[in-house]
């Protein structure tokens, strides 16, 4: 496929280490927003409708469903979650770059973990 002018572009602008930072980060506030808008719409409410289940205004669950918003707490998603009947799941992965391993891979959800000798 060929590449659009765009693609040129970001490959060009994801060259600089800070611009490829900002770019991931706002890809992970994307998917919040996303996944809390798709579940919204699923379960067949509207934004005002699950404030009103949320006890909070419209204007907070448009924030949540924003990809420029970035201040979910976790009490906040398990608020939103329980009504929308879902889960939250955090996960931490590894940052590639690092060479020291903190941390054991990420295993399937509620398996237990060998523990340590």
């Amino acid at each position: 496929m060929k590449k659009t002018n765009f693609d040129v572009h970001l490959e060009e602008q994801l060259r600089d280490p800070v611009f490829a930072e900002r770019f991931k980060r706002a890809g992970e506030a994307w998917d919040v927003a996303l996944q809390i808008a798709a579940l919204r719409q699923q379960a067949g409410l509207s934004q005002k409708e699950l404030a009103r289940r949320l006890k909070t205004s419209q204007q907070q669950i448009s924030r949540l469903e924003s990809p420029d918003y970035e201040g979910h707490s976790l009490a906040n998603l398990r608020r939103v979650a329980e009504v929308l009947h879902a889960r939250v799941r955090v996960v931490f992965e590894p940052d590639e770059k690092s060479v020291k391993r903190v941390a054991q891979p990420i295993a399937p959800y509620r398996v237990k973990r060998a523990s340590a000798k």
